[in-house]
């Protein structure tokens, strides 16, 4: 094991990373790994893991070339090596990704394909080398569209959530849910580590550690231009490292997450201790986004040292009906709602730029509810309690705005401090402040 101590604007905490530098190696090859052949590789994959988690410590190699397979279930004191040149292609077919694993979907949890790298209730436990993960997408694609059955299963599966309806009743893989699986999700691990690889495509959330503790995301490529195509999405896991890596996102880059709304206040576990340093994002939605499932609370996030490379179009949420507009959203978006209670607190954003924001540096909203405002009518309200927030040394060519805050007056935001913010050209305005408490601007 190795132990970082990370220093941040925050209480400096320890983080526990797994050390695979004497692992015994298995090469899938030596359990009759074939490429092109899915079924073989596949078994290849599950016999090794077995065997090296059986050893004790152990690095299951994938060689260079092309391997088919379908969903790869990971274990305790194992590493998942890709050699230089090996490409991992997961299987589009959504039978490959059962039977159903505890997993969730979008804050709450459910029996649902499953993940195309999973990993439950793991200790010491790593995806690395040079390699790529690659998911194909023919079938997936057809999920990305919202028809009626599938937002109703949502429905469902938030009325269950809200009614504490037992996990075996939650089976979300009936025909018409199509609730795509995550490419990759940590679920309840310990002392994880995701370094080197690219990671191309995915269904949905691409690395999705949920409730962990210690994660390590360093030196990942990620592409990904698909519908919820988020680069990581950390739920209510605690202390975590990303640092060096690059994302291409169809969605927001790192979305911090925690839950939602009862079923995270019973699991009662917040987000907690983030660092993310030294990236680089080629396209995406916002570079950090906090929520809207956050009702477990968010506290503790320091970014440093990421730019935004270029300037594409960007969607505003896929909302229908709103109209691209240049260049990234936010570099910091935090949104909630009535309904969500939980915290947002001590988030820090330093020493970052981008060369045009669709957005602005700030932007909080808290009635952020889509298509769900006439559902959420009928449950009790809980409002989210915003404060500290600090924004320093930010650069950037061109904005729409620099920072807007439209707070709740029932529960309003407090202390923002925004300091050496240098936009060359702002387009609408410069603040746009409704219900806050402490905006301090240097």
């Amino acid at each position: 094991m190795i132990n970082t101590v990370l220093q941040a604007p925050f209480a400096a905490f320890q983080l526990k990373e797994p050390d695979f530098s004497e692992a015994l190696e298995f090469s899938i090859t030596e359990f009759g790994a074939l490429r092109e052949d899915k079924a073989a590789t596949t078994r290849a994959l599950k016999l090794a893991i077995e065997a090296a988690s059986s050893s004790g410590l152990g690095r299951v190699i994938v060689p260079q070339g092309i391997w088919l397979t379908a969903a790869i279930h990971l274990k305790s004191n194992v590493n998942l090596h890709l050699e230089h040149g090996a490409t991992l292609l997961f299987s589009d077919d959504p039978s490959d990704y059962l039977p159903p694993v505890k997993t969730s979907w979008e804050g709450m949890e459910c029996y649902n394909y499953s993940p195309l790298v999973y990993a439950f209730e793991c200790e010491n436990v790593a995806i690395t080398g040079e390699g790529c993960l690659q998911a194909k997408l023919e079938v997936w694609e057809t999920w990305y569209e919202r028809p009626k059955p599938h937002m109703e299963a949502i429905e469902k599966l938030y009325k269950m959530a809200a009614s504490a309806v037992a996990m075996e009743q939650r089976n979300m893989t009936y025909p018409g849910a199509n609730l795509r699986p995550h490419f990759i999700q940590f679920n309840r691990c310990r002392h994880v580590l995701v370094e080197g690889v690219s990671i191309l495509n995915s269904p949905f959330w691409v690395l999705h550690p949920y409730l962990c503790e210690d994660v390590v995301i360093r030196q990942v490529k990620i592409e990904a231009h698909g519908h919820n195509n988020d680069g990581v999405d950390p739920e209510m896991t605690q202390n975590i490292l990303i640092e060096d890596c690059v994302f291409d996102q169809g969605d927001d880059v790192i979305s911090v997450k925690a839950g939602r709304d009862s079923e995270a206040w019973r699991l009662n576990k917040p987000c907690k201790n983030i660092v993310l340093r030294n990236c680089a994002i080629k396209n995406g939605h916002h570079l950090l986004t906090l929520g809207s499932e956050l009702s477990g609370g968010i506290e503790n996030v320091f970014i440093e040292g990421c730019h935004f490379e270029s300037s594409k179009k960007f969607n505003h949420e896929y909302v229908e009906g709103t109209a691209d507009a240049d260049g990234f959203g936010n570099l910091l978006y935090i949104k909630t709602n009535a309904y969500r209670g939980g915290y947002v607190r001590n988030i820090y954003v330093h020493n970052c730029s981008a060369k045009s924001l669709g957005g602005g540096v700030l932007a909080i909203e808290t009635d952020v509810l889509y298509q769900w405002r006439a559902l959420m009518s009928g449950y009790p309200k809980r409002y989210t309690h915003i404060e500290n927030i600090e924004v320093k040394n930010i650069v950037a060519e061109q904005s729409e705005f620099i920072c807007k805050v439209e707070g709740d007056e029932r529960a309003p935001v407090e202390s923002v401090l925004l300091e050496d913010i240098q936009i060359d050209c702002v387009t609408d305005f410069q603040y746009q402040n409704d219900n806050i408490h402490g905006f301090i601007v240097k």
